[in-house]
């Protein structure tokens, strides 16, 4: 049963990242914005949505106990680190698995000046979170001022994006999957769907992508208890592959399409995101549980890995105004070598503690 629902999922979460990729474009395209900020700003907010919910439902409504309290920041730390190192691997693995049917074969034709920005953003958020966890108890109010920081630094993000101008040859977008649905506007006009059917696909697609990673999570966890997996394991390793889904689709999707900025976008978008507004709900509610101690530091540890993972790729990018999809499959390895310090620490080998 387990197995079915788990397949269930898999498939209403694809149907929906079809649905939102197709949506989303045209939504950006009725309000006239650049392709970077429908990639990095309105995709990678709505698919971070399974992700999100999962530490503000623990952190805020999970009773305030110091268990909800660590799975709550053990997703808030999963998010960017599967981001910045699985997504990135499939991401790169699609481009080697299209590179026949895409005109730039294994060469990404992307916005760098996009990417770059989105980037710079993350590392900043995160460093900037990620220091918070060392300031000692008497200094624990500074906090209240990071998530403050953290907040103004998204909104000068978001300011950015929307603020860039719409480039020319954006224009290459597949009929709206609904637009039939709208019998009087598409009787008005067969190629050019109105805002009100664009808006019903991306909602509705989004309810799938939510719903589909809450059944898809709910599944693994049913099914991890009867094979007898670690809790551990599942924590930081299986249930953020699941929230992690949407982001994996839509790239995959667009990489298909040879759309690379608005796949790589919706990639660095979400980590600018996850970086910045979960982080802002664990150090304002589990300030005490955002703390690296000996408890938590394989969890922090994936922050460092995160953090590797964005300079080993766009380091190299940055310099060359140029990426090749093979450069994204580093997040493969990287994720490896963080399963392999989960393993030993369960095992009691490794203590980063």
């Amino acid at each position: 049963m387990d197995a079915v629902l788990l397949a269930v999922a898999f498939v209403v979460i694809l149907a929906g990242a079809e649905l939102f990729t197709n949506g989303i474009e045209w939504f950006g395209r009725k309000l006239e914005l650049a392709e970077g900020a429908v990639g990095s700003v309105l995709a990678a907010v709505g698919t971070a949505l399974p992700e999100t919910m999962i530490p503000i439902i623990a952190i805020g409504f999970g009773g305030g106990g110091r268990a909800t309290d660590d799975v709550g920041i053990g997703a808030v730390l999963g998010a960017p680190f599967m981001l910045s190192t699985l997504a990135m691997f499939v991401t790169g693995a699609g481009v080697i698995a299209y590179r026949r049917r895409r005109a730039a074969g294994t060469d990404m034709v992307v916005d760098t000046a996009v990417l770059v920005h989105d980037i710079r953003f993350f590392v900043v958020a995160y460093t900037l979170a990620i220091a918070a966890a060392f300031l000692p108890a008497p200094l624990a109010p500074v906090r209240w001022l990071v998530a403050a920081a953290l907040a103004g630094i998204y909104a000068l993000y978001v300011k950015g994006h929307l603020e860039a101008e719409r480039a020319a040859g954006e224009d290459d977008l597949a009929p709206l999957r609904f637009h039939r649905l709208d019998r009087a506007g598409h009787a008005e006009d067969p190629a050019v769907p109105r805002l009100r059917i664009v808006s019903v696909q991306v909602v509705a697609a989004l309810v799938c992508i939510v719903g589909g990673a809450y059944l898809f999570v709910g599944a693994v966890n049913s099914l991890a208890s009867s094979l007898g997996v670690s809790q551990l394991l599942l924590a930081l390793v299986i249930a953020p592959i699941a929230t992690e889904l949407p982001e994996k689709f839509n790239s995959l999707i667009w990489v298909r399409q040879g759309k690379d900025t608005l796949a790589m976008g919706n990639i660095t978008g979400a980590m600018v995101f996850q970086s910045a507004i979960p982080t802002i709900v664990a150090l304002a509610l589990a300030g005490d549980a955002w703390r690296v101690t000996a408890d938590s530091a394989l969890a922090f540890a994936s922050a460092a890995m995160a953090l590797v993972a964005v300079g080993a790729v766009f380091g190299t990018m940055a310099r060359r105004r140029s990426l090749d999809g093979r450069a994204l499959l580093v997040g493969g390895a990287l994720y490896l070598v963080y399963l392999a310090l989960v393993a030993a620490d369960m095992a009691g080998a490794v203590r980063l503690g």
